[in-house]
């Protein structure tokens, strides 16, 4: 963990840009584990790392019992974020909001199997990380036409645009922004949007969003 912290505080100094943290928990190891990482993570929020999450196989684990853990973290300051609604349905993306006081879902492709859950979301303003190319390689939506992310936008969600695993799917942010316009024909002023809704979900100190915020109004030269 502290190589990560000092590597990424490194290549931020080197290239101006701002690093944040975040320590990832999987479904399936063990609780000991969990909180040690929960643990070292709290110790390093000076040094970066910001959140923690629960990733991993969410079909066939769990993530009720990581329930006090993640209580734990939000305690010692520490951002939480869950991937559910991926392999599993919308039941998940509720537990994950309200078991684990989850401020932002992973993926969250599958909520609208769920109109109760999306009402959930929306009154939570929970955004949903969503992760186009990671969606269609995993098979989740085999076509790039079945993908809700234009369905998720018209039904008022929170979706921001992610890569999940750059270096896996061989992608950028920038390749995601092209797709999402090239074949899921969203428009110019929504991706604009998408952009400024992801840095209103950063987990960032309020002065230090503000700030994110007025520079991209200012490069995207949205009034």
């Amino acid at each position: 963990m502290d190589w990560v912290v000092e590597a990424a505080q490194q290549a931020s100094a080197s290239h101006s840009v701002k690093t944040r943290l975040i320590a990832s928990l999987n479904r399936h190891e063990s609780l000991d584990l969990a909180e040690q990482v929960i643990d070292l993570a709290a110790d390093r929020i000076s040094k970066g790392i910001v959140a923690v999450d629960l990733a991993g196989d969410e079909a066939n684990f769990s993530g009720l019992e990581f329930s006090g853990l993640f209580k734990e973290a939000r305690q010692s300051g520490l951002h939480v974020t869950v991937h559910a609604g991926e392999w599993s349905g919308a039941s998940n993306i509720r537990a994950a909001i309200l078991q684990l006081s989850a401020e932002r879902i992973g993926h969250g492709v599958r909520i609208l199997e769920d109109p109760l859950v999306v009402d959930l979301a929306k009154e939570r303003n929970i955004p949903l990380e969503v992760c186009i190319t990671s969606n269609l390689q995993s098979g989740v939506f085999p076509k790039s036409s079945e993908h809700p992310l234009p369905q998720l936008l018209a039904q008022g969600l929170d979706a921001t645009i992610n890569t999940d695993d750059p270096s896996i799917s061989r992608i950028t942010l920038g390749s995601e922004f092209a797709y999402a316009y090239q074949r899921l024909h969203l428009s110019k002023e929504v991706l604009q949007d998408r952009v400024l809704a992801a840095a209103r979900a950063a987990f960032l100190p309020q002065e230090e969003k503000k700030d994110l915020l007025e520079t991209l109004l200012t490069d995207l030269d949205v009034s």
